[in-house]
């Protein structure tokens, strides 16, 4: 029997709804890559480099074969045999038009190493251990070469050169924005504010490391592993393996965080698929932690030199950014977007800024591959605006919170077109910053300041006035089943690797069919039940797969219709559909959508591929104080709040929970999170011995204020939440230090990069 529809009242669309997932959770019933075991299946560990750079002269692995129970030890040879093609990330064109190198990476290395951890080998045997212990005795001749981490100095004349294929090191020599207009807006400046503006390398460090089990089902590759999205995973690895699409399978169960790191293809992924291709049986494989600090891609690493050029007034007249990618050895997943487009469209934030231009030399380093990380460019160019307004404020004596309201945007401008080319739709930008100030005590912080002094502590306030750009609309699938035990699955290709999508999704399911919230399942891990996918990432998922499933179900309710005429006997152009049931227009008599599916089982049944939306803009202010213990340069965060218009809250309790995550890996990033590499490349901080993470120390208590300006581009109204945090909370954290202690300071402001700041001041 249908559900009364009043039942669904505390599930629809803005209500706080619990995560689906969380029960099984909770109590150890997830399924994530490394909970997976097939019968017969052989263990593999790879074999990596020690050295950052060197020429790889060769390979003897005959100690390890003939070691008991070892089944193979895989080298590139092995690879080439099988016909199994390089890994290759498309970059674009450089400034003058001509095309970016395009070296030829095999997933493993066959002549040359260029990372410490660099896979070389892959060794399968019949138990883990047995593998590892062989792992240590394939003995690889390395000539060692000269090496280089830093992006500046690997574009010098003379640097290590890490691939015969790019001239220099040099990736993508990147230019946006009108040279002339920009030179002239900066000549006739009254003031000029330049800040070098370092965005530190990130180690990602998801609590799940990587795991994959690969095998042959039914003459297929399967491959089981924790990814972003396993429609798009199975288009690279069948570009790769030099496979038909349909020949490759990839299955994901939970995922223990990603924020970009697992959306793309790794080497490992390639040479497990050939070691089960070989041996006929699954091989599974478990990155060890200290591996992974490694060989997972690395993010951020970005250096600029950032200007702001203002009038007398302080209204802003142009912004530029000059400066440098670090790509580490090789091209990555989103490899070049984060510090050219993504810096582009995300530094104008909220202000009404005529001109931007950004230059960006792009290079090799022998470093992990850097790839996409929680914003990938969003919160970078947030955070280059946000210093710079802070800064040119001081600089130019005007109150940072006047010089800001004297350049927002302002709501009667929308649609307002930013010099990105972006067209920001909707937004209330004034009213989000004072509604910040406001929660915050803005105006109390003197007197706090003054207590902390009493205390022996420095203390600061900053703002973090940001907007971000989602990603552009790509396609996605919205498929909805009526199950024929009374459930409803929605098939889409997003991935859920800890956002929580099952609740909302039902949520807007829920919303526009009338169908039961408990009845509804999800599906997204199965490339073999998707049409399309674009996977998770960009802060796009519920309006991507929000589009998807609202056009859907306009499908179904006009395919119901049809299905709901014949069952009340009555003309289809008589049926209406209202809150879950089909009615005859002017009569009682109806039928519910669920007993109209089991009387007509699968015919409601659609599979829908959606366009996509357009990019949306979240935007918010965060505000944030800190306070630092001048004895040992410790900084603290103390108080926390933000302002933020993520345009409609299908749940926001879940957005919430998101903008906390994202905050707390922003207080990390600025505050604690230090990659460090020596003089020959190797990693200094290859573990949780040297690499501090955020922990439950270091997050305050949040204050949210939710003030949302609906979006009109697509149809939920949603903007997009998943990166927002940290899109807030890198300039809003080292603003509070900058202001605390009188002067810039770059990321990551250690306690002793603060120390001695301090003693030299």
């Amino acid at each position: 029997m249908d559900m009364p529809i009043d039942a669904n009242t505390r599930f629809a669309i803005g209500q706080p709804v619990s995560r689906k997932e969380d029960p099984v959770l909770l109590r150890g019933e997830g399924r994530y890559s490394d909970d997976l075991s097939l019968p017969g299946q052989a263990y593999a560990v790879v074999v990596r480099s020690r050295y950052a750079h060197g020429e790889l002269r060769g390979i003897d692995a005959a100690e390890a074969l003939a070691m008991p129970g070892v089944l193979a030890v895989i080298t590139a040879a092995d690879l080439d045999a099988a016909g199994i093609g390089p890994m290759q990330a498309v970059v674009g064109k450089h400034r003058d038009g001509t095309a970016t190198p395009k070296p030829h990476q095999t997933a493993l290395a066959r002549d040359r190493v260029r990372y410490v951890g660099d896979p070389v080998a892959l060794v399968v045997a019949e138990t883990r251990e047995l593998a590892k212990d062989a792992a240590e005795a394939v003995m690889l001749d390395i000539d060692p070469l000269p090496s280089v981490t830093e992006a500046r100095e690997a574009a010098d004349p003379g640097a290590p050169q890490l691939h015969a294929e790019a001239p220099g090191n040099l990736v993508l020599d990147f230019h946006y924005g009108d040279t002339e207009a920009v030179n002239a807006a900066f000549a006739k400046a009254a003031h000029v504010t330049k800040l070098d503006l370092r965005n530190s390398r990130v180690v990602v460090a998801p609590m799940e490391p990587r795991s994959a089990l690969a095998t042959i089902e039914d003459g297929r590759l399967v491959l089981r592993v924790g990814c972003q999205g396993v429609f798009g995973l199975r288009g690279t690895l069948s570009s790769v393996m030099n496979v038909p699409k349909e020949e490759i399978r990839v299955l994901t169960g939970n995922v223990g965080g990603s924020f970009g790191m697992k959306a793309g293809v790794y080497p490992e992924y390639i040479v497990l698929l050939q070691a089960a291709r070989m041996l006929g049986r699954p091989v599974k494989w478990t990155d060890a932690r200290s591996d992974s600090f490694m060989s997972d891609s690395h993010g951020r690493d970005h250096d600029f030199l950032g200007e702001l050029a203002l009038d007398s007034d302080g209204t802003f007249l142009a912004v530029r950014l000059t400066g440098f990618g670090n790509l580490g050895a090789y091209l990555s997943n989103a490899t070049t977007i984060p510090s050219t487009m993504n810096t582009v469209k995300n530094v104008i934030g909220v202000y009404r800024t005529p001109l931007v231009e950004v230059a960006s030399i792009n290079v090799f380093t022998n470093t992990t591959p850097v790839g996409a990380y929680r914003g990938a460019g969003r919160p970078e160019g947030n955070y280059y605006m946000e210093r710079l307004v802070d800064t040119a404020a001081k600089e130019m004596g005007i109150d940072r919170v006047e010089l800001r309201r004297r350049n927002h945007i302002q709501p009667d401008q929308m649609p307002y077109r930013s010099p990105s080319e972006m067209v920001y739709d909707s937004g209330d930008f004034p009213a989000l910053l004072e509604d910040a100030l406001g929660a915050a005590d803005w105006d109390g912080f003197a007197s706090r300041k003054a207590e902390s002094r009493r205390r022996g502590k420095l203390r600061g306030i900053g703002i973090g006035h940001y907007l971000e750009v989602t990603a552009p609309a790509g396609k996605e699938m919205g498929g909805i089943i009526f199950d024929e035990d009374g459930g409803v699955t929605i098939v889409t290709g997003t991935l859920d690797y800890g956002q929580g999508h099952a609740s909302p999704f039902a949520q807007v399911l829920s919303d526009r069919l009338g169908v039961p919230f408990d009845k509804v399942r999800l599906v997204q891990g199965d490339s073999d039940r998707l049409l399309a996918g674009g996977g998770t990432g960009g802060s796009r998922s519920m309006m991507q797969s929000g589009a998807a499933i609202v056009e859907a179900s306009a499908l179904v309710v006009d395919k119901g219709r049809a299905l709901a005429a014949d069952a009340l006997e009555a003309a289809e152009a008589d049926i209406e559909f209202s809150t879950g049931r089909f009615n005859v227009v002017g009569t009682d008599r109806a039928i519910g959508i669920m007993d109209l599916a089991g009387r007509f089982p699968g015919q409601l049944n659609v599979e829908h591929v959606t366009e996509g939306v357009p990019s949306a803009f979240p935007n918010g202010c965060h505000v944030c104080e800190v306070e630092v213990d001048e004895e040992t340069g410790v900084v603290a965060v103390v108080r926390y709040t933000m302002a933020n218009d993520f345009g409609v809250l299908v749940n926001p309790m879940l957005v919430e929970g998101q903008t906390h995550g994202g905050v707390v890996q922003g207080i990390g990033q600025a505050l604690l999170e230090r990659t460090s590499y020596d003089s020959d490349g190797q990693l200094l901080s290859g573990s949780f011995m040297d690499y501090t993470l955020p922990q439950a120390i270091h997050a305050p208590g949040f204050v949210f204020v939710s003030h949302p300006v609906p979006a009109r581009t697509n149809a939920l109204g949603a903007k997009g939440c998943g990166e927002a945090g940290c899109a807030g909370s890198l300039p809003a954290v080292m603003n509070a230090l900058a202001d605390a202690l009188g002067k810039h300071i770059s990321m990551p402001a250690t306690p002793e990069r603060v120390w001695e700041v301090m003693k030299a001041a």
